[in-house]
């Protein structure tokens, strides 16, 4: 059974870290891009940063842009999203997603890019 399983989320007052978890179950992460992306209630869900299959491509949402970074580790079957600063704003379910059949650079935008998701994990900044 293919899955991916998000961790690390929680309640953080404003200002602290979080790092999120993003496991692969079933196939290996390495050959797909994977996003974050987050739904705040009421809101749509929308992009938040994705790296590109050979890591070497990432970007970022312009509200989260110096604070959070996305990263990769191959051998941990693993990518994280580790989120400095955090704001009230921040808080939302946040969702990894990976997208497959795309070149090492390429960085996909699109929900429809994605093939699998995960459940997502809940992030809540309040003090």
């Amino acid at each position: 059974q293919l899955s991916l399983v998000e961790s690390g989320g929680g309640l953080v007052q404003p200002g602290g870290s979080l790092r999120l978890s993003c496991a692969a179950s079933g196939f290996t992460l390495e050959d797909y891009a994977i996003g974050w992306f987050r739904q705040a209630p009421g809101k749509e869900r929308e992009g938040v940063s994705c790296i590109s299959r050979s890591g070497g491509n990432t970007n970022y949402e312009a509200s989260v842009k110096g604070r959070f970074t996305i990263s990769r580790d191959n051998a941990k079957n693993t990518v994280y999203l580790q989120m400095n600063s955090l704001k009230p704003e921040d808080t939302a379910v946040y969702y990894c997603a990976a997208a497959g059949g795309y070149s090492g650079s390429y960085l996909p935008s699109n929900f429809w890019e994605y093939d699998y998701w995960g459940q997502g994990t809940q992030v809540t900044v309040s003090s």
